[in-house]
């Protein structure tokens, strides 16, 4: 009995060492150690580029006309789209608002034959050019490949450009193969750099720290999470204040009572709604108390008054019981810009340690 236990033992290392390890996008196609395992990461975790079924990524299949467009359109948050290029073989598929969207701003174009070509392979060259016109067509320069005359007249600025900032590289013998397919495996690459490239340098952020604090329940969050992050911190203070009378929700006819059942007594003016600077600051840091299930609403004067776009916002609030529950989308809503993230509910009594973990998990 032991001498079998032993096979199998030896049996399953074995097999453990002849199977390569994953990546950690975990298809069963892409090695950890695969020159392309981080792209194939970086845009599986971007949304842009999923599996091909299986638990698969194809990493050698080509990337069609379609499936690029359909990755820039994600790219750009898939915006609704009106209009209908009337390609004759786009008809209602994955891809039919990408396409749609891609030619009514000049991506990608269709054929004269009046056909988008969605199956058809991306070349080399043509990848450079449709990532050139989404980003607007920029100047650069660079030196010739070795195959520079079998680039296309049309793709030549774009390929100097790929080149210049490092999103598509050459091949052996400093050719770059213009008319060669896109592998996907290429394609998560060429994204990766793309999008990389074009990042803002993580130096000078800036992280700001917006409360309003009834009990000061909030106020010694919001001072966690500052201290933790080394953020600056803005109040929000009415021109009125609440007194502890105000406050008091269980007698009849109080102010937080009278606001709550009258919505047109909630516009209150703050000491001050905008903050100094505040095109510099990048992450928004908004805490409130809950006030029947959404935020207090001297929180809405700030959100009202502020521009949010470009902003990653992150809500977070204070409850002896209630939960976060539509606050932060209510509160995105109403701002119409920025890019709003889940936000977290503390109890009144929340430790420093367990407002700093999560603080923290923020900037992971």
């Amino acid at each position: 009995m032991k001498r079998t236990i032993s096979i199998l033992l030896a049996f399953a290392l074995l097999i453990t060492l002849a199977t390569p390890a994953l990546a950690a996008s975990g298809f069963s196609d892409v090695a950890a150690d695969a020159w392309y395992a981080d792209a194939v990461e970086f845009a599986q975790s971007h949304g842009l580029m999923s599996g091909t079924g299986n638990n698969r990524f194809s990493p050698d299949v080509t990337t069609s006309r379609a499936m690029l467009v359909t990755i820039l359109y994600r790219n750009a948050g898939s915006p609704s789209v009106s209009t209908d290029a009337g390609f004759s073989d786009v008809g209602d598929d994955y891809y039919k608002d990408a396409v749609n969207w891609a030619a009514a701003n000049d991506v990608v174009n269709g054929y004269d034959n009046g056909t988008f070509g969605v199956n058809d392979p991306i070349s080399r060259q043509d990848a450079a050019t449709i990532l050139w016109r989404y980003k607007g067509e920029p100047t650069a320069s660079s030196a010739d490949f070795a195959d520079e005359n079998a680039i296309a007249d049309y793709a030549s600025a774009a390929v100097d450009w790929a080149r210049a900032n490092g999103i598509i590289n050459g091949k052996g013998e400093n050719r770059f193969d213009p008319r060669g397919d896109t592998t996907r495996a290429e394609m998560a690459t060429i994204l990766m750099n793309y999008l990389k490239e074009d990042e803002p340098a993580p130096s000078g952020s800036k992280t700001l720290v917006v409360y309003f604090s009834a009990t000061g329940s909030t106020e010694r969050v919001g001072g966690y999470i500052a201290d933790t992050l080394d953020a600056d911190t803005f109040e929000l203070v009415p021109t009125n204040p609440y007194t502890s009378a105000d406050l008091n929700w269980t007698t009849p006819g109080s102010r937080v009572n009278q606001e709550h059942d009258d919505p047109s007594l909630r516009n209150i003016d703050l000491v001050a709604d905008t903050v100094e600077n505040w095109d510099n600051y990048d992450t928004v840091f908004i805490g409130y108390p809950i006030w029947w299930g959404i935020a207090a609403w001297p929180v809405d004067t700030f959100i009202k008054a502020n521009d949010f776009t470009g902003k990653t916002v992150i809500p977070f609030c204070t409850s002896s019981s209630s939960g976060l529950g539509e606050s932060g989308q209510l509160l995105a809503d109403m701002a119409g810009t920025g890019n709003w993230q889940e936000g977290q509910r503390f109890s009144s009594g929340a430790s420093e340690s367990t407002v700093r973990e999560w603080a923290l998990s923020r900037q992971r």
